[in-house]
């Protein structure tokens, strides 16, 4: 995060106060709306795509159709205030939805959304004297960058090491690196996770190593509460979904120190579409979630249906009065396997809860009426218990998802493709093998 003018560090100082004032009293909610949703209409204006809109009122706002993601996705340059290379940076998505999206960020862009993530984790991260070592990739997508400005902003010691840098980055790099930072805090990828946790159990590193972690902040990937709790068991740690989110929009929700993802309601206006319309985002509804990011610069977006379905929920423990929102995914996610809809999240809960696997990989052959699962046996587990293990695989298959396995093997290693990283990660692609018969058991 960058701040070289005055200019700068007054919106920066804007931004801080808006979200920590809200934290400590009982601000207007709707005259803080109403004049930050003015400001997005004026920017929106600018663009080709909201160059019709009129005079702003809430009124007007509220009458304003949803921008489906599928629309920016299809026409994303009629969504841009600047030139694609106008911002500071330049971003795009990773394409695990369909053709990448071109997305410049300018200097407020990337102010706001770090100080707005950052001061979400401040209790966690700037009060434990905390080292941060990030696994995660800069290259074209934003997410190591984000951590980065997070660990400036709080003054946390960090490094950035993405292990698939060819020829920066390695597994030995990063084994090195750790014995001498000794890092306490890991932003990383779930794959990218299970991956390092096979290398170092591998090598008998495991205890050494797990020694100074106390954080795992997951990102970049779908991470189901049986896979934290997995690896947090290995670590010796408590492993977080950190924040939701997406390039285009930016960070939507982060996470508290009881894992549960807040939104971000003070740098964003959220709304929740089902079948009776679209309403204010209240503990207690269910629907698509619907954003209008209050400090969007390069791309200003209205009512942007994320098409995620969430349900928001309060009474946190950790005393935070924003919602808490749980996501379920598009309702178009997943994939079928043998006559059945599966999800992300569906599979991951029967894979990673107590199984102690490191990855998994699907099979299935073109006409869809085979399916076997290879799971990656943990390098320290007892072969012994394997076939009981997948006996309960294929019941809770069965019972949850409605199918059963024509199989269910574990095997060594599994391809790296399954554990890459958010920049690289696609579950259709990278989860998902096709096989041009069914292979006998």
């Amino acid at each position: 995060m960058k701040i070289n003018s005055r200019s700068d560090l007054d919106f920066m100082e804007r931004i801080q106060r808006e979200v920590t004032d809200h934290r400590r009293e009982g601000c207007s909610d709707e005259a803080y709306y109403a004049s930050k949703l003015a400001e997005v209409w004026q920017r929106a204006e600018q663009t080709p795509g909201y160059a019709s809109l009129g005079a702003f009122s809430m009124q007007a706002f509220l009458g304003l159709p949803a921008t489906s993601k599928d629309d920016l996705k299809a026409r994303p340059l009629d969504y841009l205030r600047v030139p694609v290379g106008g911002g500071l940076k330049y971003y795009q998505t990773t394409g695990t939805t369909g053709a990448p999206t071109p997305t410049p960020r300018t200097t407020e862009d990337m102010v706001a959304n770090t100080v707005s993530v950052a001061e979400a984790w401040r209790t966690m991260l700037a009060d434990g004297g905390h080292r941060a070592l990030i696994l995660l990739p800069s290259d074209i997508v934003p997410v190591a960058d984000l951590m980065v400005g997070v660990c400036e902003f709080l003054g946390v010691p960090h490094v950035k090491a993405y292990p698939y840098t060819t020829g920066i980055s390695d597994w030995d790099r990063i084994v090195g690196l750790w014995e001498v930072f000794r890092p306490t805090a890991l932003f990383v990828a779930p794959g990218v996770l299970l991956e390092f946790s096979q290398v170092i159990k591998r090598r008998g590193l495991l205890d050494r190593l797990r020694q100074s972690v106390e954080l795992l902040m997951l990102l970049g990937e779908v991470s189901t509460p049986e896979l934290r709790a997995m690896a947090g068991q290995w670590w010796n740690a408590r492993a977080y979904d950190a924040s939701y989110g997406s390039t285009e929009s930016g960070t939507l929700a982060a996470c508290c120190a009881h894992d549960r993802l807040h939104l971000l309601r003070r740098a964003n206006y959220f709304e929740i579409a089902n079948e009776d319309g679209i309403a204010p985002a209240e503990a207690g509804r269910e629907g698509r979630l619907v954003v209008t990011p209050l400090n969007n610069d390069a791309r200003p977006l209205l009512r942007l249906d994320m098409g995620d379905e969430v349900t928001l929920t309060d009474g946190c423990p950790c005393g935070e009065d924003a919602p808490v929102v749980t996501v379920h995914g598009r309702g178009s996610d997943g994939t079928e396997i043998k006559g059945s809809r599966v999800r992300t999240r569906d599979l991951e809960a029967i894979v990673y809860a107590n199984h102690d696997v490191m990855g998994y990989l699907i099979e299935v052959d073109e006409g869809g009426t085979w399916a076997r699962l290879l799971l990656e046996r943990d390098p320290s587990s007892d072969r012994e218990t394997e076939p009981a293990r997948n006996d309960l695989i294929q019941r809770q298959t069965d019972a949850r998802l409605g199918f059963w396995w024509d199989e269910v093997r574990f095997v060594n290693r599994l391809p790296v493709t399954t554990k890459s990283g958010g920049s690289q990660k696609s579950w259709k692609r990278s989860n998902f093998r096709v096989v041009g018969e069914a292979v006998p058991a």
